[in-house]
């Protein structure tokens, strides 16, 4: 185990057992994904908060819910994943925290005009603003401004300085604002085929379908990106052949999931996921 190992190691054990959720992150700062069947979180996301359990698979592989206080975990079942970590990371909602990401000097200039005083955490493009209390975690709240803390995971940049004061309401606010407007999915993603008519029934079965994929992503309250990317299968599955599918309605399957957080790059990935699974 090299140097950075050993001391990334170190600082979790000591992370956990002061009772912080720490998780290993590798290069690119992204989580271990270390099964084929959690690829792209194709197991649902579990173990979370919504659906208890863990898959068959060894942990971590689930990005902020493999984030754990259990310093044994750590030290044995999760060796490997350590010898190769690049960073350490943490869960700030399992510990009762908000992270606000600030990404430019712009951000830190509105965040010291607008909230409280807070811990302060320098990162490499800005600071981490670090709160009391925990709430639903957003991106892109305004520019350079993301919110960090449920089902969501920071890396740890050291103990910064300053008292932590508690979550003010000024950053609940900022998610939940209404969403802005979603981005239209680029064009040519329809499926060509047999112009027309839908000829599986009527085009209120192509209508009945859309519905029911932009119900089922809309209601998921965990594991959205595995939920998005079935609904596109399920979509395409019936009607990827037909040429009934026009840009319209992928858009409106785009738009429900960028309702729930889905970046329109993550839509565009899922959708030609799908595609390439069905052949189409």
């Amino acid at each position: 185990m090299n140097v950075l190992a050993v001391n990334l190691r170190l600082a979790a054990l000591q992370l956990a057992a002061s009772g912080l959720p720490v998780l290993p992150l590798r290069a690119g700062k992204v989580p271990f994904g270390n099964c084929p069947a959690c690829l792209r979180n194709q197991c649902g996301g579990r173990p979370n908060m919504k659906t208890p359990g863990r898959c068959a698979c060894p942990l971590p592989c689930h990005g902020w819910a493999a984030a754990t206080t259990d310093t044994h975990r750590h030290a044995t079942e999760w060796a490997p994943y350590w010898q190769r970590a690049a960073a350490v990371a943490y869960h700030p909602g399992g510990a009762g925290l908000t992270v606000v990401d600030l990404d430019n000097e712009p951000a830190i200039t509105w965040a010291r005009a607008t909230l409280p005083p807070t811990r302060t955490v320098p990162t490499s493009r800005g600071e981490h603003w670090i709160y009391r209390g925990a709430m639903p975690s957003a991106n892109g709240v305004r520019p350079g401004v993301d919110v960090k803390s449920s089902m969501a995971y920071a890396r740890w940049l050291g103990p910064g300085e300053g008292a932590i004061t508690a979550l003010p309401g000024e950053v609940r606010a900022l998610v939940a604002k209404a969403p802005a407007p979603a981005r239209r999915a680029p064009s040519g993603l329809a499926v060509s085929g047999t112009a027309g008519e839908c000829p599986h029934r009527t085009p209120a079965y192509l209508e009945r379908g859309l519905a029911m994929a932009e119900q089922r992503i809309t209601a998921a309250d965990s594991a959205v990106h595995a939920t998005v990317y079935r609904a596109f299968l399920a979509v395409l599955t019936v009607h990827g052949r037909c040429g009934c599918l026009t840009d319209t309605h992928v858009n409106r399957l785009f738009t429900a999931a960028q309702s729930k957080g889905e970046s329109l790059r993550h839509c565009t990935d899922a959708w030609a996921n799908a595609r390439t699974r069905l052949g189409v």
